[in-house]
């Protein structure tokens, strides 16, 4: 293991130290601990760091020299300032020293770099065990509710199914979309490099269409890059035409639906149908125990945890007009379970320029 201290932290048994541990030691803690995140390993930061921000990996070495906490740390300067941000993270110990010591060290570095706020957006949704212990924790340490960056609200398909109840649980319509995209002659086939820039094209078409912004094809490139051989980019061809394609992801926990395009052609043909379920399946494959099908609208993963019919009933009536809304009917029709994650916290930093910072990530 390959670690640099940074601080130490006294407890009966033994010193804690706070460390900036290699990426393979880091990566072997994210894909362990119960929350770990594609959105946490070494290959995001450096992801994210050809692309604005700056990574830094902070973990809590125990006396037995094992990681016991950490985050992924990213900050994006601007102006003389920046913010700081683990996205689906840190990743707590539940032991207050271990979790204190982390707390305190994503702040210093977070000052150090003139961040006006320290973003916390923990991997737990709402009802997970551990759930209550840590809202509450963070706010007794002085932090504040806030908007995720990542989306709050999702879908988690179960894997654990076999193949034929996985289908079975998906929507009537949705497997007859399936069976039509393979009789109407739609291929799906696995992408390479060479099939990145057509892959970016789609992309680019589909945001226009949909009114929503997209990466350049260079990050997309290197988000394929990066998380080889547990990134695949998949294919929907018709008549020897690419007509949609996804770029999925999986992690030690979960197969990650985040990029999609199709032309038209694709969406009359039932392409996207198609393509989801060879990214189920091939999620399953790799040993995923869910497949996260990103973001829905967040009044429907309010709905799912409403206390009466009536404000479900409201929830649900106000997510039609979410630009989403779409996007939800088609992802439930695979049989999932609508999750909602716990909020952001913000350690505010620079008091006078939060709220400044707040529209500047809104934005």
């Amino acid at each position: 293991m390959n670690v640099q201290p940074v601080a130490h932290n006294t407890l009966q048994g033994g010193t804690l130290a706070l460390v900036e541990p290699d990426e393979t030691t880091w990566d072997a803690f994210v894909d362990a601990h119960p929350q770990g995140s594609l959105l946490q390993r070494s290959g995001w930061g450096e992801l994210k760091g050809g692309f604005g921000w700056r990574a830094r990996r902070l973990a809590v070495l125990g006396p037995d020299g094992a990681l016991r906490a950490g985050a992924l740390l990213l900050l994006r300067a601007r102006y003389g300032l920046s913010i700081a941000y683990t996205p689906r993270g840190p990743l707590f110990a539940g032991e207050p020293a271990t979790d204190d010591l982390l707390l305190a060290g994503l702040a210093r570095v977070a000052r150090q770099a003139r961040a006006v706020l320290l973003r916390l957006e923990p991997n737990l949704t709402e009802t997970a065990p551990a759930a209550d212990a840590l809202h509450s924790w963070l706010l007794l340490q002085g932090l504040q509710p806030a908007e995720t960056i990542q989306p709050r609200s999702s879908i988690h398909v179960d894997l654990s199914l076999p193949e034929e109840r996985l289908l079975a649980a998906c929507s009537k319509g949705h497997r007859a979309d399936i069976r039509r995209a393979e009789r109407g002659g739609v291929v799906v086939r696995v992408g390479d490099a060479d099939d990145l820039a057509t892959f970016h094209g789609l992309m680019r078409d589909t945001g226009a269409r949909a009114r929503f912004a997209v990466h350049s094809e260079a990050y997309y490139r290197t988000a394929w890059r990066l998380f080889q051989p547990r990134s695949r980019l998949l294919l929907a061809e018709l008549a020897g035409q690419v007509v949609a394609a996804h770029l999925v992801f999986a992690d030690a926990q979960a197969g990650r639906y985040l990029y999609s395009g199709a032309d038209e052609r694709g969406l009359r043909a039932g392409a996207n149908h198609l393509l989801a379920w060879h990214a189920l399946r091939w999620a399953r494959t790799q040993g995923c125990l869910w497949y996260d099908l990103w973001g829905i609208p967040d009044a429907l993963g309010r709905a799912a945890a409403a206390p009466d019919a009536a404000a479900r009933t409201a929830l649900e009536a106000a997510a039609q007009n979410d630009p989403l809304i779409g996007v939800y009917r088609f992802k439930k029709g695979f049989g999932g379970q609508v999750v909602r994650y716990l909020p952001a916290y913000d350690r505010v930093l620079i008091a006078p320029l939060y709220q400044l910072a707040l529209k500047r990530l809104a934005a």
